[in-house]
């Protein structure tokens, strides 16, 4: 069936434009259907089609490198046939990336192709603020926009002003609501805030499934997403969703649902950081140094602004610890392209010595 009809594509609910379609024009000559990521498992992945849903082999997209192979929210030109594959990744307007749980100097998507990050906070913990401002960085990194959900707010009768402000002094430029997906309190609110393909980010037990299920129109604690009850003793959930999945939004658009994040590496995220501590950023322009690092440097304005009150000394140290593990992360990334083209090089010089032995014994 055509794209070009009266109708429209089946695939626009999960996001497919017309900027797609001019895309996938020689995908299509060459008898190939678009389709979007829905899940991926080792060799295979589920995908959304115009037809429907379908299973599909990953062997002519697989890759070594944890960012480039297929991952949830990619489009991708499906060849047909009894056993479907992915023929071609399409190239991803957005990637949420972070290091590779090993630590190694790779990068891993977390899900492609997101327009918004909805950056799920409990608010029966702690407020880790650091742990915000880390997935701000990742999100906004990623091109995407992101919002700050403080989750459980009914387990505070009493309001939750206090922490939402709290959390909009470690989060500038981003909306900030609070909201019970257990009672429905604040639900439309966060959903008005919500566009496109919505990924859920947080650690375990933040109330990610039960804000999805809401979300979905669905009921909170058995809906589409599993859930799980938080531990009494450290008040820590369990991993209830083991996959990313993409599900389709009644109000339009569509939710990415992810596993808990116990450690998120950033990879590759300055300009997110920039943007997390903006106000770090537009202070430094008034340092007597232009490569001045805020510790002890004369005619600091960041430093000034700490000693007047002005800028938070846990801002400050958030920005310098998290400044300086994207640039040890970076460190290690040239280091591991350097050794991969020096083993590219030896590779290519074995290969002549071979060749031009193997000539001479043709003499």
């Amino acid at each position: 069936m055509s794209f070009h009809t009266t109708e429209p594509s089946p695939l626009a609910a999960y996001g497919w434009d017309e900027a797609l379609e001019a895309e996938f024009t020689s995908y299509r000559a060459a008898g190939l259907v678009p389709a979007r990521v829905v899940a991926v498992d080792r060799g295979s992945c589920d995908v959304i089609t115009e037809s429907g849903p379908a299973r599909a082999g990953t062997r002519p997209v697989a890759s070594p490198d944890p960012a480039a192979g297929p991952c949830t929210g990619d489009w991708a030109a499906l060849r047909p046939g009894d056993q479907p594959e992915l023929a071609h990744l399409l190239p991803r307007r957005t990637a949420i990336v972070r290091s590779t749980v090993s630590r190694e100097a790779r990068g891993q998507v977390l899900a492609a192709n997101v327009d918004t990050v909805a950056i799920a906070v409990s608010l029966t913990d702690h407020l880790a603020l650091g742990r915000v401002e880390r997935l701000l960085a990742l999100a906004w990194e990623s091109g995407a926009r992101p919002v700050v959900v403080l989750t459980k707010a009914d387990a505070l009768p009493g309001g939750t002003a206090e922490q939402e402000a709290e959390v909009a002094a470690a989060a500038p430029g981003v909306d900030v609501v609070a909201c019970s997906a257990t009672t429905g309190a604040g639900v439309d609110a966060v959903a008005a805030l919500l566009g496109g393909t919505v990924v859920l980010v947080g650690p375990s037990g933040a109330g990610k499934s039960t804000l999805g299920n809401a979300l979905l129109g669905a009921d909170p604690e058995t809906g589409a997403l599993e859930t799980g009850a938080v531990r009494e003793r450290d008040g820590k959930g369990r991993h209830t969703t083991v996959r990313r999945d993409l599900l389709p939004m009644p109000g339009g658009g569509v939710l990415i649902d992810t596993p808990g994040l116990r450690r998120v590496g950033l990879w590759d995220a300055a300009e997110g950081l920039q943007q997390t501590f903006a106000e770090i950023q537009e202070l430094a322009e008034g340092c007597r140094f232009g490569d001045c690092a805020h510790e002890s440097e004369p005619g600091c304005a960041v430093l000034a602004a700490v000693e007047d009150g002005v800028l938070p000394s846990r801002r400050l140290d958030s920005y310098r610890k998290l400044m300086r593990e994207n640039a040890w992360m970076a460190a290690r990334g040239d280091a591991r392209l350097r050794a991969e083209q020096r083993n590219q090089w030896k590779t290519i010089s074995k290969a002549q010595r071979r060749m031009y032995k193997e000539r001479g014994r043709d003499r």
